[in-house]
């Protein structure tokens, strides 16, 4: 059981540190190979190569200065030091000095213990039989060996190359060069191919917003892109097609059913006042209420363009409406607040929510403003029974009634709230229901910036 439970976590631990945009992921499958041939390389370079190479240099270096300290050993003389030193500069390029009466320091540097110094240690030990001390850090090009004498300390001076390889930084600059050519020829040919991407994924989101760009979009990028973004183009095609068919459908039902209705209202007033024609019109008043209910649910967003509306002036209009209805609604919109929306679906949309909170409470208020991510919210409130929260999705089915809160003898089909989130949807945002402050229901349109 815990292995099982182990192995469920450690992906989703993997997962939650992994990038998450395509672009940082593709460059990721990329460049982390290249970085981990790059270390293998490097490993093996240092493990084999450069510790092979060190070691025989340090080896010949440890067997020159044996070889000056014995000779010097065996002739301690001071003529005998000059030439010693002159072969050692001209043979070797070693130079030695003897410090007469001196001994050895007592301490080594710290950087001992670097892998350079191992080697040196480790050469100098197999090769000297005598005390011996070496700096290799203080001098920037030499390296300072010091050994014991009898009659003081023999200092030699070796350049740095005969000791280690140099070519080492070299290597690590050419790899670090190579990494970061091929990361940027890396990011310049996956920029190229998201970009199509994320062209295909904007186009989307504004057709379903029903916004077009200045420019036509147009497949391009790889191969399986462009068939998405034909496969796009041609779905947008069919969905318009349907739309104009669609508008077409709905003049032809609106005209050949208030053609009839405006008759028999005609019919109805050249009556004599009765109680049953009195009773006949008002179920043709609610017969065109429900008509009219009917086709604004199927209209949807029609042709209608998006445009940079005023908000307080769009939905002043409708406190205005709601008002001419008996409806008392308290308004709260900033000055110069504006979004890009489709006008009349947004005020339909208003419209319904404001109707729905008047005629199920006595008071409304009607508010719009920006929120701190820059999304925009139109929120319509009232004091009336609400809706239970268990029952918030229900409310959105079309033609849902619902008994307890709302009365099914008033005017109405149910279809409120599903307009409401239908042209919310369209914008691309939603529909949330809350309870209110003001005790009723809370009704909000959320639309992104």
């Amino acid at each position: 059981m815990r292995i099982r439970a182990l192995r469920i976590f450690i992906p989703r631990a993997i997962k939650r540190w992994l990038p998450q945009s395509l672009f940082a992921r593709t460059l990721l499958i990329i460049v982390l190979p290249v970085a981990i041939m790059q270390g293998v390389v490097t490993w093996i370079f240092f493990d084999q190569h450069w510790q092979t190479v060190t070691s025989g240099l340090t080896d010949s270096l440890a067997g020159d200065v044996a070889w000056i300290a014995e000779t010097h050993e065996a002739n301690p003389g001071e003529a005998n030091l000059k030439r010693l030193a002159e072969r050692a500069e001209r043979n070797l390029s070693l130079s030695v000095k003897l410090e007469p009466g001196t001994v050895l320091p007592e301490r080594r540097p710290d950087a001992l213990f670097a892998p350079e110094d191992r080697a040196l240690d480790a050469a100098l030990a197999r090769r000297l039989d005598v005390p011996y001390w070496f700096d290799n850090r203080r001098y920037n090009s030499w390296i300072g060996i010091r050994v014991q004498a009898s009659d003081g300390v023999l200092k030699i001076f070796a350049p740095r190359e005969r000791a280690f390889a140099t070519s080492a930084p070299i290597f690590i600059l050419w790899m670090g060069v190579a990494t970061l050519l091929l990361t940027s020829i890396a990011i310049l040919f996956i920029r190229n191919q998201v970009r199509a991407i994320e062209r295909l994924a904007a186009a989307a989101d504004a057709f379903g917003r029903g916004v077009e760009g200045p420019e036509p979009f147009k497949p391009y990028g790889a191969r399986e892109v462009r068939q998405a973004a034909q496969a796009f183009l041609a779905m947008k095609a069919r969905i318009q097609r349907h739309i104009e068919q669609r508008t077409v459908l709905l003049a032809s039902v609106s005209h050949d059913l208030r053609t009839p209705l405006t008759r028999l209202k005609l019919e109805m007033a050249l009556a004599e006042p009765s109680a049953t024609t009195e009773a006949i019109k008002r179920d043709l008043s609610e017969m065109e209420h429900m008509i009219d209910e009917y086709l604004e649910f199927a209209r949807g967003e029609g042709g209608e363009a998006v445009v940079d509306a005023d908000l307080l002036a769009l939905l002043t209009q409708v406190r205005d409406g709601a008002a001419r209805t008996g409806a008392d609604v308290e308004l709260d919109v900033a000055h110069g607040l504006t979004a890009l929306v489709r006008p009349n679906a947004l005020k339909r949309a208003a419209e319904n929510l404001v109707g729905n909170a008047a005629v199920h409470g006595k008071r409304v208020r009607l508010s719009a403003a920006r929120t701190p991510a820059g999304n925009l919210e139109v929120v319509v409130e009232d004091d009336g029974p609400g809706i239970p929260e268990d029952r918030h999705e229900e409310a959105f089915k079309p033609f849902s009634r619902l008994d307890e809160s709302r009365n099914q003898n008033r005017k109405g089909v149910g279809l409120g709230l599903a307009i409401a989130r239908d042209v919310a949807r369209s914008h691309g945002g939603e529909v949330f229901l809350a309870r209110s402050d003001l005790g009723g229901l809370k009704a909000t349109i959320r639309l992104p910036g």
